[in-house]
């Protein structure tokens, strides 16, 4: 049996993968206390470089890994998994908790569209943003600066500046 024909973007967007999960596996592999390696092996991943003061505790993965930006002095705790085909941008000084998903693309809600295309809309984190544990921020969401996300959280919306949320789907809890 023979594989469907795929058009060129389809090709792309798989050789990406491809390289991603490949890419991912080899950085999971790297010891915690090579932040060297680590840091060379996450900017090969992403296509550009991270600050000195970049850290990451793998396992970590993506499904692209190109369409990610990252401030300076930016944590990534273990577990995350980053769905980027719709781009990620991380400002300065945030924080990522263990197992969080930044997921950045999706499918059609229409039955009769879901396996035949991606609805991709970024994600963008303010400076000096927290995200707790197992939190999940969705595509088309922007956080703003000093923004905290509680643990578990499922952002399906914008977070505006300082604030806390919390819930699935998460909603303003505080003020800070």
């Amino acid at each position: 049996m023979t594989a469907p024909a795929r058009s060129a973007e389809g090709r792309v967007r798989f050789e990406n993968v491809q390289r991603a999960v490949r890419l991912s596996a080899r950085l999971s592999d790297i010891g915690f206390d090579d932040l060297d390696g680590l840091r060379a092996a996450f900017c090969e991943l992403i296509g550009r470089p991270v600050g000195d003061r970049f850290m990451i505790i793998p396992p970590f993965s993506t499904d692209c890994g190109l369409n990610t930006t990252i401030g300076s002095n930016v944590f990534i705790n273990q577990g995350c998994h980053f769905m980027d085909m719709g781009g990620i941008t991380i400002g300065d000084d945030v924080m990522i908790g263990p197992k969080v998903n930044l997921i950045s693309a999706g499918h059609p809600l229409a039955p009769s569209e879901r396996r035949n295309g991606i609805v991709a809309k970024p994600i963008v984190i303010g400076n000096n943003v927290w995200i707790g544990a197992a939190a999940t921020i969705l595509a088309g969401v922007t956080i703003g600066d000093n923004a905290v996300i509680a643990a578990g959280a499922v952002v399906s919306r914008s977070v505006p500046a300082g604030t806390l949320v919390a819930g699935v789907p998460a909603r303003i809890l505080k003020h800070l």
